[in-house]
């Protein structure tokens, strides 16, 4: 499994107008094949801060994903609306062992 977390910097002023651009690529990216989780958060302690978590199948998938239509959409609208990546990290792991 391969999962990413990201930290996105946002304005206050565009976390409204980004929200139909994030969950547009929620759902394109659930409906990929070997997405097993995609999901952003906004920080309780800073609302400027933007969380992501993604998970994928195998490093095909990620690739897939990255190379996506809809992934060079998003970058595109994000970018206008003023997200910055502060973080982006990789971890390889295997399928874990749920607590509960």
């Amino acid at each position: 499994m391969i999962i990413v977390l990201a930290k996105v910097r946002l304005r206050e002023d565009t976390l409204e107008a980004g929200r139909d651009v994030l969950d547009t690529m929620v759902q394109s990216s659930l409906a990929e094949e070997g997405v097993l989780e995609y999901n952003f958060a906004i920080d309780r302690s800073d609302p400027t801060l933007m969380h992501a978590v993604e998970k994928y199948k195998d490093e095909e998938a990620l690739t897939a994903h990255s190379t996506s239509p809809h992934m060079a959409v998003f970058q595109k609208a994000v970018g206008e609306i003023g997200f910055k990546v502060e973080e982006l990290t990789m971890f390889k792991a295997d399928d874990g062992t749920r607590f509960i």
